[in-house]
């Protein structure tokens, strides 16, 4: 199911070169983020996005974005902020394809030679796209000059403050033109991400299209309690009910990921598994994305940080194998499934101890939703003591 609005691009107020390169790139309706932010972010107002997962905000920042760039002028008049390298990346190809070559588009993440970054900036970049703290490193060298900035765009707000990326983006907004337009994309909007935007931002206009249930209805969510040592085995199970065509396990820990990673990689004897965490070196990382975008690999095994930066249309199911540290990051992790592009249901399951009641309990009370348990046939949860003799009232119970 897709998630479109009753207007149509032309409606949006797009010049007719922009409304060329939607239709080559094949979009046919805007999302109701590009819908509702496109025609505000037109008129130069700052603006403030708040939309599920998997909506289509790249278009929504970059095509009024595009608008603004002056192609004549060389340097940056457009930069965009994001949580991770992999995010960065995958803006920098849909901005690609959207600019159809008429804009210079540079990167500037970490794990990436520097350099070269550089050399991108003094030929012209009118675009950039990166990681906070690859573009302060780039504004402490002098490499980058924002003074001709007009937009600064803030991509998953939320998750860049989860990181602890805060002092690097007030940093940078201060290096930023005061009249510069702000835009700022955010799944969720907790008090960290409102204090910024009342400081950096001009009486921003507000777009919330997040309404009461924060995860999208395309997702089928369950929780199944478990013990902690019998979870390996739950998860084998599981996938053989499932049959996932691609599934994402999220971890808490990185020596979890790879713990996990070790033990399903031997017992499965596959070569489409593969973890993925920050400890990884960036060539490994590109690697694995690359992989799972090309449908090489049909389990994926994930901490939250590197798990933020997938964006890919092809993922049915996502697996809580730790159950999130945060409300937030249960949003963030289940909305890697049933994406805008995806014509079937994603689902998520959540895999809950028995001293996890009151987190899942937190949970379903964020997203205004009970869930209901998920049962595998012939499959013993808990050792015999374990065994909950009835279940706990939960949110939503009477």
């Amino acid at each position: 199911m897709q998630t479109i609005s009753d207007k149509t691009f032309d409606e949006l107020g797009l010049h007719s070169k922009t409304l060329d390169a939607v239709q080559k790139v094949g979009y046919e309706t805007p999302s109701p983020i590009q819908a509702e932010l496109i025609p505000i972010a037109l008129t130069g107002k700052d603006c403030i996005g708040q939309a599920r997962t998997g909506t289509g905000k790249t278009a929504a920042f970059m095509l009024p974005a595009m608008e603004r760039i002056d192609p004549r002028l060389p340097g940056v008049q457009v930069l965009v902020l994001a949580p991770t390298r992999e995010l960065s990346e995958q803006v920098l190809v849909e901005s690609g394809k959207l600019c159809g070559g008429r804009l210079k588009i540079g990167i500037a993440v970490g794990g990436r030679p520097i350099h070269s970054q550089i050399k991108t900036l003094q030929n012209g970049a009118q675009v950039v796209i990166g990681t906070p703290g690859r573009v302060i490193d780039l504004l402490r060298r002098r490499a980058l000059d924002l003074r001709g900035l007009k937009i600064a765009v803030l991509d998953e707000a939320d998750r860049m403050l989860d990181i602890g990326f805060r002092p690097d983006i007030e940093r940078i907004l201060k290096a930023c033109p005061n009249d510069r337009q702000t835009l700022l994309l955010s799944a969720t909007m907790p008090g960290p991400v409102e204090r910024l935007a009342r400081r950096y931002m001009t009486d921003p206009e507000m777009v919330d299209l997040s309404e009461d249930n924060v995860v999208v209805d395309t997702i089928e969510q369950y929780y199944v309690t478990v013990d902690e040592d019998r979870k390996s085995s739950l998860l084998l199970r599981v996938l053989a009910k499932e049959k996932p065509s691609q599934a994402i396990v999220f971890t808490r820990t990185k020596r979890g990921a790879d713990r996990l990673f070790e033990r399903f990689s031997r017992r499965l004897k596959s070569n489409r598994i593969a973890a993925i965490h920050g400890d990884l070196p960036q060539r490994k990382r590109d690697r694995v994305i690359r992989d799972l975008r090309a449908g090489k690999l049909r389990l994926l095994i994930a901490t939250d940080v590197v798990g933020r930066g997938i964006d890919i249309s092809g993922i049915s199911h996502i697996i809580n194998y730790d159950i999130p540290e945060s409300c937030d990051d249960y949003i963030h992790r289940v909305g890697r499934t049933g994406r805008l592009s995806s014509a079937e249901n994603g689902r998520a399951i959540t895999f809950v101890t028995l001293a996890q009641g009151n987190e899942l309990t937190n949970i379903e009370v964020r997203i205004n939703t009970v869930l209901p348990q998920y049962t595998v046939e012939d499959f013993e949860s808990f050792r015999p003591q374990n065994k909950p003799r009835r279940r706990v009232r939960r949110f939503g119970s009477t």
